[in-house]
């Protein structure tokens, strides 16, 4: 079954929007992307308290749990030699609060000169169940900052790289994507690391090889990629290393194989049906043609089969790690080991 398309947030069209029409009185900014996201509060910012974080008319408030009484006294505040206050609320969980009733009438009847602006981590998500939440959606703001298209991110990659005096192709920007990952906040190092290591103007893929940090997601590509090339002890070879960095937990490096492969299962499925790369990218959950591609290319190298017992031998191991106490890093070690075996046995 596809997964439900997420619709991109269009950051730029947004800050037009705020240019043009100025503040609103209530905003709710969520999502994954919170280097867009804190780039939008900081705009709203500058509209709004122009006299900065310092001034009378900036209050802010940090949860989870948020009071009625403060907040209602922060909105009711007049604003002081301005046109407008601001209230920031950091990481409210909208979802739990025991005040939620009593904080329903203060965001129904907001004053013109105040805007309110619930700011949430990266792992929140609004319930739209709830009163609070749908009071806010219906009066105010929700912006979702979600992660930017493929052309959006090769853009800006340029221009960070541009700004360090360097020049990125597409190929290695692409490069960078996959092994680094496509937040923004998480790939700013990443670039500041590969500008400082490059002595020419022209950054290439081999440079961020070299230098980029290597997420988990992309390492068991990898490796699921040496699998679907026979090439067995290389494969092997990714885990131990991956192994040894001893940074992620056995059970969610196997979350991630078992992820990849279901996608790998779906591509293949894709591959025999003639479904073409738009169903994969909507079924799979990725944003980016050239990973669809990569991920079909690696599908060929399996069966559907190989995939079935790969994806079988995943969630068998799942199973043990949580409920027979054994050793996760062996158990991690033989489900490899398991589905190399049994593409081994299928090749011959």
């Amino acid at each position: 079954m596809a997964k439900e398309k997420e619709e991109k947030l269009n950051y730029k069209q947004e800050l037009q929007k705020l240019n043009a029409e100025g503040p609103r009185t209530l905003y709710l900014l969520w999502g994954k992307e919170d280097y867009l996201r804190e780039q939008y509060l900081s705009q709203l910012k500058s509209f709004c308290i122009p006299e900065g974080e310092n001034g009378f008319n900036y209050k802010r408030f940090d949860g989870p749990e948020l009071s009625a009484n403060a907040f209602r006294e922060a909105v009711d505040a007049l604003p002081f030699l301005a046109d407008r206050t601001f209230v920031e609320l950091r990481d409210i969980d909208l979802n739990k609060l025991k005040e939620a009733q009593e904080i329903l009438p203060v965001i129904s009847e907001l004053p013109d000169y105040c805007t309110v602006c619930f700011v949430q981590n990266v792992e929140y998500e609004p319930d739209g169940r709830l009163k609070l939440v749908r009071a806010i959606r219906d009066k105010g703001c929700e912006l979702k900052f979600t992660q930017q298209g493929q052309g959006a991110l090769i853009d800006w990659i340029a221009r960070r790289f541009a700004a360090h005096g360097k020049r990125i192709d597409f190929e290695a920007s692409q490069r960078l994507i996959f092994i680094s990952g496509d937040l923004m906040n998480r790939l700013i190092p990443e670039i500041e690391k590969i500008a400082a290591y490059v002595k020419d103007e022209k950054v290439t893929v081999r440079d961020v090889e070299a230098v980029a940090h290597h997420i988990p997601e992309a390492q068991v590509f990898e490796l699921t990629d040496l699998l679907a090339q026979k090439q067995y002890s290389a494969s092997m070879n990714t885990l131990s290393e991956l192994l040894a960095e001893n940074e992620y937990d056995p059970i969610y490096l196997l979350a991630v194989l078992g992820s990849q492969m279901r996608r790998l299962y779906c591509a293949r499925l894709a591959i025999e049906h003639d479904l073409g790369a738009k169903y994969v990218s909507e079924c799979c959950g990725i944003k980016y043609s050239f990973m669809v591609t990569k991920l079909l290319q690696s599908a060929r190298g399996f069966t559907r089969q190989q995939l079935k017992d790969a994806v079988r031998v995943c969630a068998e191991t799942d199973m043990q790690m949580k409920s027979s106490g054994g050793d996760s890093r062996e158990l991690l070690k033989n489900a490899v080991l398991a589905i190399a075996t049994e593409a081994s046995d299928a090749k011959r």
